[in-house]
C-alpha cells in the first residue's frame, strides 16, 4: 500500500508540488485571516437570537451579489484546502474553520452559536479579540436541549 503511494507521488511529482504549496498557502492564509475575521465580529455578534445583518448590503445590490458569490467561492475554497490537509501538511481544522465562517449555508447561524458557546472557543476568539485591542465577545445564551430519557 505504501508503495503503491510513494509510487503514484514519484510519477506525479508537479501535481504532488502544487498540491503541496497550496496546502502551505491556504495555511499562512487562514492564520492570517482568522484574527481579522474574529476582530471584524460585533461584540453581540452571537448574543441575538437572529443574523445580523451582512455589512456587504451598503453596497449596490449587483456589487452585493458579486461580493457574496466571491465570499462563497473562497470560504468553500478553504475547506477543500482544509480537507486536503488533513493528509497534506497544513493546519486543515484551523482552515476548514475560516472556510465556514466565510461560507454561507443553512443552519451556519446555529452552528456558529454553538461553537460560541463552548468556553474554550470563546476564550481563543476574545484573546484574538484583545490582542487587536477590541472588547470581548458576549458569549450566546444557547438554549437548554432536553436529554434524552
Amino acid at each position: 500500500m505504501l508503495d503503491t503511494l510513494l509510487s503514484w507521488i514519484e510519477s506525479h511529482q508537479a501535481l504532488t508540488l502544487l498540491l503541496a504549496g497550496a496546502s502551505i498557502l491556504t495555511f499562512i492564509g487562514s492564520i492570517l485571516a482568522l484574527p481579522v475575521l474574529v476582530a471584524a465580529m460585533p461584540e453581540d455578534y452571537f448574543v441575538d437570537s437572529r443574523r445580523h445583518q451582512s455589512r456587504l448590503r451598503r453596497f449596490h445590490p449587483l456589487i452585493y451579489l458579486m461580493l457574496r458569490i466571491l465570499k462563497n467561492v473562497l470560504g468553500w475554497l478553504l475547506v477543500l484546502g482544509g480537507l486536503l490537509m488533513l493528509v497534506l501538511p497544513g493546519q486543515g481544522l484551523l482552515t476548514i474553520l475560516v472556510g465556514l465562517v466565510l461560507s454561507d449555508f443553512p443552519g451556519k447561524f446555529r452552528l456558529e452559536r454553538r461553537l460560541a458557546g463552548n468556553a474554550r472557543v470563546m476564550a481563543a476568539f476574545n484573546w484574538l479579540r484583545r490582542r487587536a485591542g477590541r472588547p470581548p465577545l458576549q458569549a450566546p445564551a444557547l438554549p437548554i436541549e432536553p436529554s434524552d430519557p
